[in-house]
């Protein structure tokens, strides 16, 4: 951060503050996601196995399967 403070003070060029700017954007939010890949990646793989044994678990046969 302190970076962008010092292009800003010696009157860089608006595209290098641009690129700073977007660095730092870039940096914060890729930090985040990968926060929170393992959470998501957990809940949304631990719900697909339950699911598919309980629809196992629950069948009953039918006249049709005799």
């Amino acid at each position: 951060m302190e970076e962008l403070v010092d292009l800003i003070a010696t009157d860089a060029s608006a595209s290098d503050v641009s690129d700073k700017i977007k660095d730092a954007l870039m940096a914060k939010a890729a930090a985040r996601i990968d926060a929170l890949k393992p959470d998501i990646a957990s809940s949304v793989f631990t719900d697909e196995a339950e699911e598919e044994e309980e629809e196992v678990s629950d069948e009953q046969p039918t006249e049709e399967d005799e």
